[in-house]
């Protein structure tokens, strides 16, 4: 039979520690300018977006989808990034509410072929929401997505195959002010942000565009005047990228980790620049590696952890885990199944 372990709630206020917060090395990042900077103060925004007290799902589908159109999109990653990531801008005339950890899905034009060789639509691409439901402006009027161009590279061209590229991605990183988009949802429960508790600590682990919603979360605690969640915990983000050009958002999580220094750490795994402790690259298991006596003091205490990235990512970390937890003589499949039944584990890659 398993057990069931109890973890008790973890509350800390914002003067609170746990050991020294710690951030990886500056590295020069891009910044996303198509957007307003991170405000001197908490910034205000709409309250009659908090009033809703039910998720909205599925508000728009692909058979009565939304036209909304592309505000800005941006490059945001540097010239030695593995690949090309955009921030896109959409303006939704806050037609199409959400909350933090949901996502859109895009139905690209033009159309394909079924099964029945029958020319269809394309299908509906889901994309997680990379602002909070006020978006980048504030306002409540326009939602974000983080999206990297999808390519093939050939063995036998030598080069990319213009006829294997990911339709929809392609589609939005080539989009420019005014190009029409359909949108449907919102989607998904699993990543939704729990506020019962605004003092808990959240463990984030991303690696590339999955970090869209962690992006939600951060600027929702850091950010925004929001009376009804006033956080007094920690996030602590761990960053999985290839190089240091591919950071994305760092120009606002350094700002967010300079203001509020005993509330949110950061750390990157950069797997191009960084050696594990063996001399190898540094992945985001490594890194994690690196802090797991902390990282499992706080699961005991009620933390949240969150995995968002190519489903690569977790087989990696999930093994480290299980080794650490087999090191400290704990028990790791109840340890596990404790973490998924008192709602402690969020898990969303793709």
């Amino acid at each position: 039979l398993k057990q069931r372990i109890t973890m008790p709630a973890m509350r800390l206020n914002a003067r609170s520690k746990v050991n020294a917060p710690r951030r990886s090395p500056m590295a020069k990042a891009v910044a996303v300018t198509s957007i307003p900077a991170p405000p001197a103060k908490l910034a205000k925004v709409p309250l009659e977006l908090e009033e809703p007290k039910e998720v909205p799902l599925n508000t728009y589908t692909s058979k009565k989808p939304l036209i909304v159109k592309v505000k800005s999109c941006e490059r945001i990653v540097g010239p030695k990034a593995t690949g090309e990531t955009c921030h896109i801008v959409l303006e939704t005339d806050g037609k199409a509410p959400f909350w933090e950890g949901q996502s859109y899905g895009v139905v690209p034009p033009g159309t394909k072929l079924n099964s029945k060789g029958k020319e269809v639509p394309h299908g509906v691409r889901l994309y997680s929401i990379a602002s909070t439901r006020y978006g980048d402006y504030f306002d409540g009027k326009t939602a974000s997505l983080c999206v990297r161009r999808a390519t093939y590279w050939c063995p036998e061209m030598n080069k990319e195959d213009p006829a294997k590229k990911g339709i929809c991605s392609n589609f939005l990183c080539d989009s420019k002010p005014g190009t029409e988009v359909t949108l449907t949802g919102p989607t998904g429960k699993i990543l939704l942000l729990p506020e019962e508790d605004p003092n808990s600590v959240h463990i984030m682990c991303a690696t590339g565009t999955g970090i869209a919603p962690f992006r939600t979360y951060l600027r929702r605690m850091f950010l925004e005047d929001v009376p009804n969640f006033r956080f007094g915990g920690l996030a602590w983000l761990f960053m999985g990228v290839a190089n240091s050009d591919a950071k994305l958002y760092d120009d606002e999580f350094q700002v967010m980790a300079e203001r509020f220094p005993d509330q949110f750490r950061i750390d990157y795994a950069i797997s191009r620049e960084q050696q594990n402790k063996d001399g190898g690259k540094m992945y985001i298991q490594d890194k994690i590696e690196e802090y797991s006596e902390e990282v499992f003091d706080l699961l005991k205490n009620g933390a949240h952890i969150y995995f968002c990235g190519l489903k690569g990512m977790l087989p990696g970390i999930l093994d480290m885990l299980e080794r650490v937890a087999k090191d400290q003589g704990l028990n790791w499949e109840e340890f596990y199944e404790g973490l998924k039944e008192n709602n402690q584990l969020h898990v969303e890659v793709y």
